[in-house]
């Protein structure tokens, strides 16, 4: 039997041991950290660890949409000294990435720079941009601040990090996702989230509804058109892999005297433009295309290329054929929905499984959420009692507060006072003790009482929490749709 070289007993010091067991336990350890801790996304939040200690980082940095941009170079630091310690170029080639709009259907970065473009341009070094948060982000991410998911200590035990983000933002399909990890990859396209969010609002009430009559495909950032049959893209769906067709878009433009061209508007997810291009000119200068006569790249904030015929008698479905057979005008997108479920273990999933889970998760941030309101309602409202018992001796309470030497011990004998309550009226400066006002306090308190007894009723009705859930669906849902 091999000797376990990771358990509590294993012996310190220098020994000998099989190099084949040895071997495989020690591979083993790697593969599963990369698999768990590198390479594939939580269903949860549809992030990778890296992804999701940037956009932490960002956050403890203060860089919201309403305030200014920071140095990227800033970010990727605090990144790798507190909470991922990796190399840095890999740190920030995967923010680049969540600034890209040609990368991701829904940013999470927003860029200032130089951040790459779809022909295929690197990045500027992290010393010259900057960037901050998007609203997508801020979404994804509410609920930090209301113990709406758990926390877990850094590498090094100095910091604590969220263990994965709360918010109602359906990440994981509306962004996508894709990693190699040991004996196993994911690729997940990117979707439309208010189709997303139409599913999740069905899924709500029934775990077993028909996803697919709310989500028709992948919506991807660069455009394009999916031709495979409605019943492939349902397979592909139901098994959670498989590929997508993916054809770029095109347009006939005429001209005068008879003459035309084809114009592509939109080309293929994860397609470079430059590579495009050069694809098409090899086909030009092998003979290989001998109908196409001439292309030219006419982009500027939109794309447009322009491919010429050899005449105008050329057929343009002949032409395009070719061109979708021989470049990347045509590219097959795979679905690989590999992820870590809530118990961190990866399996693959169907489009309804992934997109019920993440519903499942957001009942627990609901739940977790409605607590911590209760919590501070609690606290508050026991402080509130502390005042009015204030407000309605106060004389005796300045008395106290003047002549004993131990005020808290004697009003909290004498008032029947807790010792928070205690505390925060001995940190009460004698003007405000005064200002106290009766009505004040009692209207403060009944508001509070009507919350937490709104939330206690929520806690306990499951239909109430499947309506709260589709009313709050239903609202981000409307900020991101249609489009």
């Amino acid at each position: 039997m091999a000797t376990d070289l990771t358990g509590p007993e294993t012996p310190i010091g220098i020994f000998d041991a099989p190099f084949d067991s040895a071997l495989s336990e020690r591979y083993l350890v790697y593969a599963m950290s990369t698999i768990t801790a590198r390479s594939l996304p939580d269903v949860r939040d549809g992030l990778k660890p890296v992804h999701r200690r940037l956009l932490w980082a960002m956050r403890l940095l203060k860089l919201d949409p309403s305030q200014g941009y920071k140095k990227c170079a800033r970010v990727v630091g605090d990144v790798i000294g507190k909470y991922h310690p990796h190399g840095d170029q890999s740190v920030y080639d995967a923010m680049v990435r969540l600034a890209q709009t040609f990368s991701l259907r829904y940013p999470l970065v927003d860029g200032q720079g130089n951040f790459g473009n779809i022909d295929g341009d690197n990045a500027a070094a992290y010393r010259y941009t900057e960037a901050r948060l998007t609203q997508v982000a801020i979404d994804l991410m509410d609920g930090l601040d209301e113990d709406a998911v758990g926390y877990r200590a850094t590498y090094n035990g100095e910091d604590q990090e969220p263990e994965l983000f709360p918010g109602l933002f359906p990440n994981l399909l509306a962004n996508g996702a894709a990693g190699i990890a040991v004996g196993m990859a994911t690729s997940i396209p990117p979707h439309n989230a208010a189709e997303l969010l139409e599913a999740a609002i069905a899924l709500v009430d029934d775990r077993t509804a028909d996803v697919l009559a709310h989500v028709r495909g992948p919506d991807f950032p660069t455009g394009g058109l999916v031709v495979d049959p409605p019943a492939v893209i349902a397979e592909s769906y139901r098994t959670g892999r498989g590929s997508f067709r993916v054809r770029a878009r095109w347009s006939i433009e005429r001209e005068k005297g008879g003459g035309w061209q084809a114009v592509v508007s939109e080309i293929p997810y994860g397609v470079q433009k430059g590579k495009l291009i050069e694809q098409i000119a090899a086909l030009i200068n092998d003979k290989k295309l001998p109908i196409l006569a001439d292309v030219r790249d006419e982009s500027d904030a939109e794309i447009r290329v322009v491919l010429e015929p050899r005449s105008r008698t050329v057929d343009v479905g002949v032409l395009m054929d070719g061109l979708f057979r021989l470049t990347d005008l045509e590219v097959r997108v795979p679905l690989n929905l590999n992820v870590l479920d809530h118990e961190r273990t990866p399996r693959v999933m169907s489009l309804g499984q992934a997109l019920a889970a993440w519903v499942d998760h957001q009942f627990v941030v609901l739940d977790r959420r409605t607590r911590h309101r209760l919590a501070k309602i609690a606290d508050r409202i026991e402080l509130l009692d502390g005042y009015l018992v204030a407000y309605l001796n106060l004389d005796r309470v300045i008395e106290i507060i003047r002549t004993e030497d131990e005020p808290k011990a004697v009003m909290i004998a004498e008032f029947d006072l807790t010792d928070r309550q205690a505390e925060a009226i001995l940190n009460m400066r004698l003007r405000s003790l005064r200002k106290l006002e009766e009505f004040e306090i009692r209207k403060d308190r009944d508001a509070l009482a009507k919350e937490r007894a709104g939330l206690e009723a929520l806690l306990e009705s499951p239909v109430k929490q499947r309506n709260r859930m589709k009313r709050d669906l239903t609202k981000i849902r409307d900020r991101y749709g249609p489009d």
